[in-house]
């Protein structure tokens, strides 16, 4: 739901074989796969020396020879994401979208995102191998860390057209199992006890995202005023205990996860910069938006019968987290949901709104981008309606 869009990624094509009575995809999940699949050339402000970069990954890079070609892959609004290909190899090069005196504050944060996944690497939770991370904007004119390139499916369509009901509940299934996989690492044990603030969480990320929004509001909104005046004095005891504390992905969607060509196997978490340590119910609750979100812009499957697709019912999907993590129950859950809900709605329009001032300021990475901004105003109302029944 949120702009990012990283991918070690393969073609990318999220592909899918399945049962031939399963649903086709819609004109517009068709055109979103399209638009987010494959790659283009660089263009515009995401261009960058190439003859630098290669002159760069020859001394630093193991194993490196080129020529070097580049393409920019499709997607990545926050994050520009490019495919480097030599002769011997194919590579994943991350960057922020410009130098850093042009950005957001804590925005585009590649440094956490190379170290999280090098910490992770030889864990339950599946990684792309990191290579290198360069944070001398001299180089290309903006940091930037360089990946391994994994191939494999991104699905872009959480109905999964094209697969029988026992595919798409395998799906899910994974998905479930990765986010609890991620939640359950010792973060001590990986080199990631300082990754993030100990304790208040909800507070400093309510706090961040407030802080954000109104450093790019470009329209009013009322419902982001109220919930910036609400959220803050709902912050109900279970999301003010300490003791749960772990790895939060912060845009933790089955387009952000690299499956196997053919498998319902995880290959790779993409896309890491909103992580760090904090509450794992609010990165599990904000997975689960999608159950509340209807399909269209922002790829839910809220409305829908999911069950008729052989996808989890929410109520499904929290039983079995909660199953494999033990961090709670799904009754304590359901005391405190709305409040879940309104927070991480709050903060996906917030991040939508930083967007939309990116595009206004020309650095936003994709043509996708502007029509992501337009979703800033539906979640803050819907978001407003989950407070009204905390």
């Amino acid at each position: 739901m949120s702009p990012t869009r990283g991918a070690s990624t393969g073609d990318n094509t999220g592909n899918a074989i399945g049962s031939p009575a399963a649903p086709a995809p819609s004109a517009s999940a068709a055109d979103k796969q399209e638009a987010n699949s494959g790659t283009r050339p660089v263009s515009g402000s995401n261009a960058f020396d190439v003859a630098a970069l290669d002159a760069y990954l020859r001394q630093h890079l193991d194993g490196y020879a080129g020529p070097l070609t580049v393409e920019q892959f499709k997607g990545g609004q926050s994050n520009p994401t490019y495919k480097l290909v030599t002769p011997g190899a194919t590579y994943v090069m991350r960057a922020k979208p410009g130098p850093v005196a042009k950005l957001l504050p804590s925005a585009h944060a590649i440094e956490r995102e190379f170290r999280v996944m090098a910490a992770l690497a030889g864990s339950d939770v599946p990684v792309a191998r990191m290579h290198l991370l360069c944070s001398d904007e001299a180089v290309i004119g903006r940091a930037f860390y360089v990946m391994e390139y994994v191939e494999g499916r991104v699905l872009w369509d959480q109905t999964l057209p094209g697969m029988s009901k026992s595919e798409r509940a395998a799906i899910y299934d994974e998905m479930n199992r990765v986010m609890a996989a991620l939640h359950s690492v010792d973060v001590a044990a990986v080199g990631l006890a300082d990754y993030g603030k100990p304790g208040n969480y909800f507070e400093r990320q309510i706090g961040r995202w407030s802080k954000q929004y109104l450093a790019s509001i470009t329209d009013p909104i009322a419902e982001m005023d109220r919930l910036i005046a609400w959220l803050p004095g709902h912050i109900p005891p279970g999301a003010r205990d300490a003791g749960l504390a772990s790895i939060v992905h912060g845009d933790y969607r089955l387009d952000n996860l690299m499956f196997h060509p053919t498998e319902p196997r995880v290959l790779a978490v993409l896309d890491w910069e909103l992580s760090t340590l904090g509450h794992p119910l609010a990165d599990f609750s904000y997975h689960c938006m999608a159950w509340h979100i209807p399909p269209g812009s922002f790829r839910g499957i809220g409305g829908l019968d999911v069950q008729s697709l052989g996808i989890p019912t929410e109520d499904a999907y929290i039983r079995r987290y909660c199953e494999r993590t033990g961090l709670t129950t799904p009754e304590a859950l359901a005391v405190d949901w709305n409040f879940y809900m309104a927070y991480n709605l709050f903060r996906i329009a917030a991040i939508l709104q930083g967007i939309t001032k990116r595009v206004e300021a020309g650095t936003a990475s994709s043509a996708q981008a502007a029509s992501s901004a337009a979703g800033v105003r539906p979640l803050a109302e819907m978001a407003w309606k989950f407070a009204q029944h905390a």
